[in-house]
């Protein structure tokens, strides 16, 4: 079943706004400094949103990371009704993205796998023979 572009555009500006107010206006120290707003998954009747956010640190940063946020959703969520100008703004369920730690870390066992043969530097062939 299709979207409504209504909810995919709507979704596209709170995802940008929210960056915005993390870079901006949001003070609290728990916040770790590289935070990347993922995705923001609108619900259908546009009243709920589950925003997926990465956070590079370690694990007690993540996790105190998504604390503040989720202590701070009312008042992200009134800048965004405000700078958005919607009627109602969506409630915001802050998740912890992991990703792009799966990601990596399925690199690292399909390099252990498939490790590159002994001499390959992932550049051109330096034997050529000039005739």
């Amino acid at each position: 079943m299709r979207r409504f572009a209504r909810a995919d555009r709507l979704s596209e500006e709170i995802k940008g706004e929210i960056a915005a107010i993390l870079r901006a206006d949001l003070k609290d120290p728990r916040v770790a400094e590289f935070v990347s707003v993922m995705r923001v998954e609108l619900s259908r009747d546009l009243r709920n949103a589950n925003v997926l956010v990465s956070v590079f640190g370690p694990d007690e940063e993540k996790e105190a990371t998504i604390a503040a946020l989720r202590g701070a959703a009312g008042f992200i969520r009134s800048l965004i009704g405000r700078r958005l100008r919607v009627r109602m703004a969506p409630e915001l369920n802050f998740k912890l993205d992991r990703s792009i730690e799966r990601l990596s870390r399925i690199d690292e066992l399909l390099k252990d796998i498939n490790p590159a043969p002994a001499g390959e530097s992932g550049g051109a062939d330096n034997n050529h023979n000039e005739d």
